[in-house]
């Protein structure tokens, strides 16, 4: 059997994208190269594609310019390949799949997502309307409704109308969801811009630092609990891994907390009960189906004193680093990070054939 090519993407244009450089190391070094041939691209944060030609251990650190050349996708049909660039002289490279291990926006929203369907290039993950929906937490959380699972109050705000009068807005916020209250920008991923607000002035703060991440803004009332996430794998058929427990350093799970404070603590499994255990799991695959879900994605939830689950938000491609849930969820639920690997691009292939 003829080995098939991956096409690994990664960095990007977000504020995620030295997470997804560390993410799509990982990811590589667990593709089984007795099946595949690895073609990794990398986006600058300018946007220039590149095509990598050298040793997947030297991505993350960003030393190995030299080895990389001018590539693009095409999304020409009849090309079903990578355009690379050199000089004068264009090649294409024919490829199978894409693994687009692409954190944030223009990367996890849809956008490169509409680029495969365009070439009809099979790709790993979730589809337009799903990575588009499920990045945008104000419509993530319209969608989820109609699940019956339980969210926090919440309320939407447009940047103009911070700038209109940021005060009313502060009321609509304190009407609704009260302090402490956390405030997001709508579509950034890995805790970017959230803060959490004690009082009006923070609140404010709060959301014009989310403003800059974001032109729709969400703020949620606090949910005081245990913070749990579950990850699920699959297309028609979907499968839950173990849930998982974040014990964030700072006073929540901020992007520092998630990536450069070693005091935060993650237990896997997570100390809850087996009937609480199976309902998150359940709530996860329901919000992912909900949300045409297609993969792979990490389900994140809250579990209050008095046992109710609370649904936070949901992640179409989580972080592959060697401190990410995703695959330590699969792990402890018995599947290794190369079988896992394996299973993603499988899916991928599958809903084309």
């Amino acid at each position: 059997m003829s080995k098939k090519v991956v096409a690994v993407l990664f960095g990007g244009q977000s504020s995620e994208h030295d997470i997804s450089k560390v993410s799509a190391a990982t990811v590589m070094s667990n593709i089984n190269q007795d099946k595949y041939y690895i073609l990794p691209i990398y986006i600058t944060k300018e946007g220039h594609w590149l095509l990598y030609d050298g040793p997947i251990d030297k991505i993350s650190s960003g030393n190995w310019e030299k080895y990389a050349t001018s590539a693009v996708i095409s999304p020409d049909v009849t090309h079903k390949g990578i355009l690379r660039i050199v000089g004068d002289k264009v090649k294409i490279i024919p490829i199978d799949v894409v693994f687009p291990v692409l954190h944030g926006a223009y990367g996890e929203d849809g956008t490169v997502q509409g680029l495969f369907e365009l070439a009809k290039i099979p790709y790993c993950g979730c589809g337009v309307l799903s990575s588009s929906v499920s990045m945008n937490k104000a419509y993530t959380k319209i969608i989820a409704a109609t699940t019956g699972v339980e969210q926090a109050k919440y309320v939407v705000l447009k940047d103009r109308e911070l700038e209109d009068d940021a005060n009313a807005c502060a009321d609509k916020v304190e009407a609704e969801c009260g302090y402490p209250c956390f405030v997001k920008p709508a579509c950034a991923g890995s805790s970017v811009g959230i803060s959490k607000a004690h009082n009006r002035d923070e609140l404010i703060e709060g959301l014009w630092t989310a403003a800059k991440e974001d032109k729709t803004i969400v703020v949620e009332e606090n949910i005081e609990g245990l913070e749990l996430e579950c990850a699920v794998l699959g297309n028609d058929t979907v499968a839950a891994s173990a849930v998982g427990q974040i014990i964030p350093a700072a006073e929540f799970y901020d992007f520092d907390a998630k990536y450069n404070n070693s005091d935060s603590r993650t237990i896997v499994p997570a100390d809850i009960d087996s009937d609480t255990a199976k309902k998150i799991q359940s709530y996860a695959i329901k919000i992912f189906k909900a949300l045409d879900g297609k993969g792979l994605s990490r389900v994140d939830f809250f579990l209050k004193k008095d046992g109710t689950v609370v649904f936070n938000e949901i992640n179409t491609m989580p972080g592959f680093t060697s401190i990410s849930m995703y695959p330590m969820l699969f792990k402890a639920a018995g599947i290794e990070t190369e079988d896992l690997v394996e299973k993603i691009i499988s899916l991928a292939l599958t809903r084309y054939e």
